[in-house]
């Protein structure tokens, strides 16, 4: 039984509805498609309706969902307040950044274009290497992250 949920959801997931049909000899399959009367959807809780289907048997687009609306008790905040937020969220955001570049920067120099210094702790190539792809990944990230901080910045209003 346990195996029959784990499909049914799986497949819930991928098709939508599922129905349960049991033929007459009384063997239970489960199927996307009704197949006869006796079939019986069942309630698979997160189960994604599957799309409609048209006469020719091509599925129809499902419209767009509308966007939702601000509910009238939803609390504003005046423009000066949300001004000084911006404010605070770009100084914040600007100190993140200085920092991140910062670690580049030293990371870089460490690097020194694919070729660091050897440690004394170094002395089998193995355990280079494996600091030279730790330098190179973490530069990587170190990019990455402020590009996505300078990304953040100038999304602030």
């Amino acid at each position: 039984m346990l195996f029959a949920t784990s499909v049914a959801s799986g497949l819930a997931c991928a098709q939508g509805q599922i129905f349960l049909c049991v033929d007459a000899a009384g063997h239970k399959e489960l199927t996307d498609s009704r197949k006869h009367a006796a079939c019986k959807p069942l309630d698979i809780p997160g189960a994604i309706p599957a799309p409609a289907r048209r006469q020719d048997g091509a599925a129809r687009p499902r419209p767009a969902p509308a966007a939702a609306a601000t509910p009238g008790d939803f609390p504003r905040v005046e423009s000066s307040e949300q001004k000084a937020r911006d404010a605070d969220r770009r100084q914040i955001l600007m100190e993140e950044l200085n920092g991140e570049q910062a670690k580049l920067n030293e990371l870089k120099k460490e690097f020194n274009s694919g070729e660091p210094e050897r440690r004394g702790d170094e002395r089998n190539y193995a355990k280079y290497q494996e600091r030279v792809a730790s330098l190179k990944e973490s530069i990587n990230r170190s990019e990455r992250n402020v590009e996505a901080l300078k990304r953040e910045i100038s999304n602030i209003r």
